[in-house]
Order: C-alpha cells, then sequence, then structure tokens
C-alpha cells in the first residue's frame, strides 16, 4: 500500500539498495585504512552476502518497474561488488591460512572492466538527482584504484585513498536513501535533494496535436 495515496502497488526498493551500499563503503573504509585487521574479512564476505540479497531484490523491482539504469546498477552491484567480493574475501582468507596464496591480478582485470563500464554508463545518472550522481562518481574513483593496486600498478598503500572516497560516498547514500523513505512517506520535501544536472526538457504546449481544441474547450 502507497503511504501517499493509498493505492496498492510495489514501492521503491532503492532506498533498501543504498543502505546496503552504505554498509558495504563503511565496512571498506575500515578494512582499506587499518580501522580493522584483515582478520574481520570473514565477517565482511558475510555482511556484502546480505547486501547482495537486498540488492538483488532491489535490481529486480527496479527492472520490473521500468528503471533501466537504476535496475541495472543494482544488479551490477549486487553480482560483483557485493557476493563476488564477498566469496572472494573468505575464500583469499582461508586459503590464506592453508599457505596458498592466489594470483590476485585476475581480480585486477575484473575490475578493470567494471571501471570501464562504469565511465560509460555515468552519463546516464546525470539525470537522477545530484546526490546520486555523486554516489556513481564516487565509485568512479574508487573501482579502478582497486584495480591497478591489484595489477600491482600503484602500491597496496592506495587502498587508503579508495577507502575515504568510500566513506564518503557511503555516507550520501545514508542521506540520499533518507530523503527517499522520509520525503516519500510525507508527500514533500522534509529533507532538501537537490536535481539533477541534466533536466529533462518539457515540450512546448503548442507542439501537442490538439492545443488549439483543448484550449478552446
Amino acid at each position: 500500500m502507497d503511504q501517499t495515496n493509498r493505492v496498492k502497488e510495489w514501492a521503491n526498493p532503492s532506498p533498501a539498495a543504498l543502505v546496503a551500499l552504505a554498509l558495504a563503503c563503511f565496512c571498506f573504509f575500515a578494512l582499506l585504512t587499518g580501522r580493522v585487521t584483515p582478520a574481520a574479512t570473514p565477517l565482511l564476505a558475510i555482511w556484502l552476502a546480505c547486501c547482495f540479497i537486498i540488492q538483488i531484490v532491489a535490481a529486480i523491482l527496479d527492472l520490473k518497474a521500468g528503471n533501466l539504469s537504476g535496475g541495472n546498477l543494482f544488479l551490477f552491484f549486487s553480482c560483483f561488488f557485493m557476493l563476488a567480493s564477498g566469496i572472494e574475501m573468505y575464500l583469499k582468507f582461508k586459503m590464506g591460512l592453508a599457505g596458498t596464496v592466489l594470483d590476485s591480478r585476475l581480480d585486477g582485470w575484473a575490475w578493470l572492466t567494471m571501471a570501464f563500464v562504469l565511465w560509460l554508463w555515468t552519463p546516464a545518472y546525470f539525470k537522477n538527482p545530484l546526490l546520486m550522481t555523486f554516489l556513481v562518481l564516487g565509485v568512479d574513483i574508487v573501482v579502478p584504484i582497486i584495480a591497478f593496486r591489484d595489477l600491482g600498478i600503484i602500491p597496496e598503500s592506495s587502498g587508503a585513498i579508495a577507502g575515504w572516497i568510500l566513506l564518503i560516498t557511503g555516507s550520501i547514500a545514508i542521506y540520499y536513501c533518507s530523503t527517499m523513505i522520509v520525503n516519500g512517506v510525507y508527500g514533500r520535501k522534509v529533507y532538501p535533494l537537490p536535481g539533477p544536472i541534466v533536466k529533462e526538457r518539457k515540450e512546448s504546449t503548442n507542439s501537442v496535436p490538439g492545443n488549439v481544441k483543448n484550449n478552446a474547450s
């Protein structure tokens, strides 16, 4: 049941998906900046698996609702950023205990693929609220840093830069999902939400067929 117009329909799942994104960003910040030790990796893997569940549900509902950019982004994030990262973290931790070293350069090539995709998709999010654009731009910076680090092009210490950017990105996600929930429930702008960089062009009423007749009536 929609809380503003009482129409029975599916609600927007994006706020929950943004909470999952924020949680992942905060946890990665803690790991990449040394706030927690690598011994916390299995715990992070569990949290990422839970984030995957939320984001895959949000992706399916967004796609069903015809949200091309949002649905595909959450589908992308749920599978690669959440599920794949969580499984890999747990696997690397267990293999490390067994004394087996995995070649992480393959991860670098995977992250590099995602970086190229995100860069090319980014203009599509200029029509979203400005906070969503900032979220995508933040990930645009973080993903290549992780890719180049795994490829050995930049030092391991560069992960701290990605960590701080993720903290900012996660904070934006928290505020953005809060605006969607609170403003949606009250049906008005309780929390300020900046508009998009690229605004939809409104067609002139003169170009609407039958406009003269409608005005006359």
